[in-house]
């Protein structure tokens, strides 16, 4: 974020963009490409932390000749936007991770699902499709491989429960957007009734340097089975908020007090809220934890989208748990 102009395709090129893409469809096959995520041991980034690898062989092992690759960017969760900055200021990126996990699946089709009426996000989103069409990055047949991969984005109301990977497909299909019962799976039946597979902003937009580098470089970051760095939205009772990258592993309290400067004014922390609305709360004496999908779920919260709420001693915890259990309903 900042290094490149996002408008100009030609900018990411010339800082390694669309190398993997290129390494993949000259020297690797498709399941080559899937076995370097595989390597890396990527994660998926939306909430579920589920291995982005199993879930790409799932549509891979689909011989339809129609499949479907959905990238959620959604993103409805108070205090996270991490998604949308990545498509605010490097959408290249992702593009480029889309066509990649088409290239590894099989699919030849691709939607971003983007809630209406972000207007940054959509406009650059759109302004980078239409860029690497024009050079033959997306589209037929791209750089004479015979590999071809269309995208586009769909746009849903303002709902949080459509960033349930279901009920995203009903909204994409014009439907209300309300979840499905399960199973079938979206591998085997997902969006028009054709294999699907759904990852999160960030999951896709790691796999261009996974890829490019190799998965055991990214497998070299983080801690234990959590693999890489997590984006984090740093927002409430900070010093500095905003959104940093830090690898997995790193502990909670020094990303509280070292990265995002601790709690201004000399007042004290009283509890963080993690992982959006459905997420959990680490009251202060708690913060002392590793930032690894399964230590914090063991510690009753999760790391989600990458929401990080600060309280400070003057919050109420009962004004912040109705505020959540409020929103939960109305966009429900």
């Amino acid at each position: 974020a900042g290094n490149i102009d996002p408008l100009d395709i030609y900018q990411y090129i010339a800082n390694g963009g669309y190398r993997g893409l290129a390494n993949a469809l000259t020297e690797l096959s498709p399941s080559d490409t899937l076995d370097h995520v595989n390597a890396s041991g990527l994660r998926g980034r939306g909430g579920a932390a589920f291995p982005t690898a199993t879930k790409w062989r799932f549509l891979a092992g689909s011989d339809a000749p129609v499949k479907y690759i959905l990238c959620n960017c959604e993103e409805g969760d108070p205090g996270a936007f991490n998604d949308k900055a990545i498509l605010e200021s490097d959408p290249q990126t992702l593009i480029e991770g889309i066509t990649l996990c088409g290239y590894a699946t099989g699919s030849h089709n691709g939607y971003i699902f983007i809630r209406h009426g972000h207007d940054g996000p959509i406009e650059r989103t759109q302004e980078a499709i239409r860029q690497a069409e024009e050079l033959g990055l997306l589209g037929d047949d791209i750089l004479g491989s015979g590999f071809s991969f269309h995208l586009e984005v769909a746009l849903t109301g303002d709902s949080y429960v459509a960033g349930e990977e279901s009920a995203l497909m009903e909204a994409i299909e014009g439907k209300r957007a309300m979840p499905r019962f399960r199973p079938p799976f979206p591998a085997q039946v997902g969006l028009f009734g054709k294999p699907t597979n759904i990852n999160n902003v960030k999951t896709l937009a790691y796999v261009p340097e996974i890829v490019a580098r190799g998965g055991e470089w990214f497998a070299g970051i983080g801690h234990d089975k959590s693999t890489g760095t997590a984006i984090l939205c740093l927002t409430g009772s900070l010093k500095y908020t905003g959104m940093v990258e830090v690898p997995l592993g790193i502990n909670l309290k020094d990303v509280l007090y070292n990265v995002a400067g601790g709690v201004p004014d000399g007042k004290s922390l009283k509890l963080v809220q993690s992982g959006g609305p459905l997420g959990g709360v680490l009251g202060a004496d708690n913060v002392d934890v590793l930032l690894d999908f399964d230590v914090l779920r063991a510690a009753g919260a999760i790391l989600g989208s990458g929401g990080l709420i600060v309280a400070d001693e003057d919050a109420c915890a009962v004004d912040l748990t109705r505020a959540l259990i409020a929103f939960c309903q109305y966009e429900s």
